[in-house]
Formats: structure tokens, C-alpha cells, sequence
């Protein structure tokens, strides 16, 4: 390889390794979406054993490893600060390791194999959690590992490779799930199934870790802490030794970048970018992620039948996901997001009509799968590079923390409430959803200002206008 040009190789190497922690992203967060039955049934999350907290304790269940995503998005501003961004991914990965080994057998050291009781539900939510805060330290350390370490040219498409990981995670899961439980018996699955499908996210957590030891830090952390020949040598491998001067220099000049309040460009910004965040969960996609399986069976579907329906709508993420990324510098930002807004608005709309005429069939999978196909050609990838675009480089990070705090907050929300809403009304909840999505079509319209094409410099310029 010639060392002027770079070694493209040893890019994708390193891009492909960060990438597996958005995998993990992906599949530790819609790994429940096949257990969500069998905890139930294993922990007696029922009205005879808990009475009305049942209903609360089983979607507490289901979603308790969002408050360890808020802990993990927390504090990963500190981690990667402080230890460097490869090794807050190492201590992600080996959350996820834990987390996985930990929730497939809570009883572990504690009691009995088999054990229901309530103290073994803590444990299991435990494990959990820290697996939620594995996913908290990827969803914001390994875009920022990938866009430190990636040439200008090509930033952008390597940086979006992380978000089709995350989506790959969980199209990856589904298939792990539907062969787990295929052609086995509910008895089985219950005691034993969900099991596997905890334990198996082991093996890519493994994997990521073991992999991390063979790609470098990156060279804005190295420049950082004065390690200026490490970076030196790691950006001509990249860049090649013409440009690794210039580009050590650049990181170098900005490596005491001056900061600001948060609030420097008034509360208008940072709403926006809050709202991002809350829109982006609000209209019900983690719903439709996490509880697939349960969703065709509550509309009719057998087992089988919804396991097999919840694969077929993991490909159609991994389809519009690439939409998106293909479409998104070309058509800009804010007629996508209002695109899908309309899309997921009328599948929700047609899904709450179809459970209130009781009409189940084909008709409710295809409406799901234009409101999934909806949701990923827009608010999933594009929320993302929103937030990432909109705030001016001088408090991007402070707000970009508080937008992806606010995210998974109301991911968790949305979550933990949807078995209470459902056991209320299957109608009612699926059209406030609905609902959702028309009002974040009105906000992105009214309110959010097209990023397509403008560098951050001009954000700072268009907020201190509008300030």
C-alpha cells in the first residue's frame, strides 16, 4: 500500500471492529423482544402473585436496561475523556459480557436453578441494567471512536456504517430468536429458551472485546494527552504520510477548542434538539422493536408465525436504513423526516382502525411494516445526524450529551408504559402513536432549520442571528 495514499484496508479494519459495538447496540436492546412472554411467565409477573403491579413491573422488566443506557450515555463523556475512547469501548464490551452471561442465569451463586422469586427478578434487571449502560457508552463513544479515527473524505459514510450496525444487531437477534424457539414448545421456551437468547449475545460481546486489542487509539485522543508520535504514525497509516502533517496540526489546533454555556445560543436550539430525541421515541418505534413478537400474537398470529413476521421486519429496517443513508445529502434532512412522520402516521392510524374493526390478517403486518419501513427511511438514521449537525461547535458537546440523555429517557418512557396502555385500550395506544407522528411532521415543518450542506461555523452564525 502506497504510505502517501493510505492504507484503505487498514481503515475499514479498524471502522469494521468499532462497528460491531453498534451491533451490540442493536442486539442487546431488541434481545428481549423474544423473552418478553417468558419473563413473564418465569417471575409469575401476574395478577395473582403482584396483584395491579404486575402489569408495571412486567414492562419495568422489559425496559430496565434503558435506565442503564442513560447511565451508560451519562458517563461516557467522562470515560472517554479519561481512560480514551478504546478503552471505554473495552469496558462496554465487557459489560455486554457480563450482562449477557448474568441475565441468561440471575440465579447464579444466589439460589436455585429455576428460582422465580422476586429477589431473582432484581438480579435479572440488574444485569440488565448494566448491559443498558454497555449500550449507553456505544450509542455515543463508537460514532465519535469511527469519525476521530476516519479521513475527512470518507467521515461520513463510515459514521453512518454505525447506525446500519445497529439495525444489522437486531435484524441478527430476531433470526438467533426464531431458531432458538422453532419447533419447540412454550414450555420449553419459558424455562429454558430465554435463556439462549441472553446468553448468546456473549459471543459478539466477546468478539468486540478481543478485536479492540488489535485497533489503536485514536489520534485526537493521542493528541490530546500529548502523545504526539503515536498519533503521527496511526494518521499516515490512515491518511497517508502527505497529509498526516497537516491533519496533526489541524487536530492539535483544536484540540483546547474553546467552549461555551450551553446556553450561549439561547433555549430555541437546544429545544430542538431535545425534541428530536423525544419525537424520535414518542411515536412508538421501540414499542414495535422490543414487543414484535407479542404484537402479532396479541393480533392474532401464533408463535411461529410472529417470530418469522418480526424477522421479516428486521429486513425491511436493514432496507430503508440504507435509504436513508443513500438519500439523505441528496434530499436533505427535513422533507425525509417529514416523509416518514406522514408514513408512520398512517401506518399507526391504520393498525388502531384494524384492532378496532377486530379485522387480523396480512392487512396489520403490511401497515406494520410501512410504519417500520417509515421510521427507518427518516427519524431512525436522521435524528442522529440532526442532532449532530444542529448545535453550534462551540456547545455541541454539552448538547449533545442533554439531547441523547433526553433520548433515552423517553425511550424508557414509551417503553415501561405500553403494557399498561395496551392492557387500557390496543385502539387508543396505537393512535396515540399515530398522533405522535403527525405533531413531529408539524415540528420538524415549522420549527427545525435544514443542516443539509452547512457546515457548523454556519450554525453558529444562524443562531446568533436567530438569538
Amino acid at each position: 500500500m502506497d504510505s502517501q495514499q493510505g492504507n484503505k484496508l487498514y481503515i475499514f479494519g479498524i471502522t469494521l471492529v468499532a462497528t460491531i459495538g453498534g451491533l451490540l447496540f442493536g442486539y442487546d436492546t431488541a434481545v428481549i423482544s423474544g423473552a418478553v412472554d417468558s419473563l413473564k411467565v418465569h417471575f409469575h409477573l401476574n395478577a395473582d402473585t403482584f396483584g395491579e403491579l404486575a402489569t408495571f413491573y412486567h414492562g419495568a422488566t422489559v425496559s430496565s436496561a434503558l435506565l442503564g443506557c442513560v447511565i451508560g450515555g451519562a458517563i461516557s463523556g467522562l470515560l472517554a475523556s479519561g481512560l480514551g475512547r478504546k478503552k471505554a469501548l473495552v469496558i462496554a464490551a465487557l459489560l455486554f459480557l457480563f450482562s449477557s452471561l448474568g441475565a441468561s442465569n440471575p440465579e447464579f451463586m444466589i439460589s436455585t436453578h429455576g428460582d422465580g422469586s422476586f429477589p431473582i427478578l432484581i438480579m435479572f434487571n440488574i444485569y440488565r441494567i448494566l448491559g443498558g449502560i454497555g449500550v449507553g457508552l456505544a450509542s455515543a463513544i463508537c460514532p465519535m471512536y469511527i469519525a476521530e479515527i476516519a479521513p475527512a473524505e470518507i467521515r461520513g459514510k463510515l459514521v453512518s456504517c454505525n447506525q446500519f450496525a445497529i439495525i444489522l444487531g437486531m435484524l441478527i437477534v430476531y433470526f438467533v430468536n426464531y431458531f432458538i424457539t422453532k419447533g419447540q414448545s412454550m414450555d420449553w421456551i419459558n424455562a429454558i429458551g430465554w435463556r439462549y437468547m441472553f446468553a448468546s449475545n456473549a459471543v459478539p460481546a466477546a468478539i468486540f472485546g478481543l478485536l479492540l486489542i488489535f485497533v489503536p487509539e485514536t489520534p485526537r485522543y493521542l493528541a490530546l494527552t500529548g502523545q504526539d508520535e503515536k498519533a503521527m504514525s496511526i494518521l499516515t497509516k490512515i491518511n497517508g504520510s502527505i497529509k498526516a502533517s497537516t491533519i496533526l496540526d489541524d487536530i492539535k489546533n483544536t484540540v483546547h477548542e474553546k467552549t461555551e454555556n450551553v446556553l450561549k445560543y439561547g433555549w430555541k436550539v437546544l429545544i430542538i434538539g431535545i425534541m428530536l430525541s423525544v419525537f424520535q421515541q414518542f411515536v412508538g418505534i421501540n414499542v414495535v422493536l422490543y414487543y414484535a413478537p407479542t404484537i402479532f400474537q396479541s393480533l392474532g398470529f401464533g408463535h411461529d408465525a410472529a417470530m418469522s413476521q418480526t424477522v421479516v421486519m428486521g429486513l425491511v429496517n436493514i432496507i430503508f436504513t440504507l435509504v436513508a443513508i443513500f438519500t439523505v445529502d441528496k434530499f436533505g434532512r427535513k422533507p425525509l423526516l417529514i416523509i416518514g412522520s406522514i408514513g408512520m402516521a398512517v401506518g399507526m392510524f391504520a393498525i388502531s382502525l384494524l384492532a378496532y374493526c377486530d379485522i387480523i390478517g396480512i392487512s396489520t403486518l403490511v401497515f406494520i411494516i410501512i410504519y417500520t419501513a417509515s421510521f427507518m427511511m427518516s427519524w431512525g438514521p436522521i435524528c442522529w445526524v440532526m442532532i449532530s449537525e444542529i448545535f453550534p461547535n462551540t456547545i455541541r458537546g454539552k448538547a449533545v450529551a442533554i439531547a441523547v440523555a433526553a433520548q433515552w429517557i423517553a425511550n424508557f418512557t414509551v417503553s415501561a408504559t405500553f403494557p399498561v396502555l395496551n392492557s387500557v385500550s390496543i385502539t387508543f395506544t396505537y393512535c396515540l402513536y399515530g398522533i405522535m407522528s403527525i405533531l413531529s411532521a408539524i415540528f420538524v415543518w415549522k420549527i427545525v432549520p435544514e443542516t443539509k450542506g452547512k457546515t457548523l461555523e454556519d450554525m453558529s452564525k444562524l443562531w446568533s442571528k436567530k438569538h
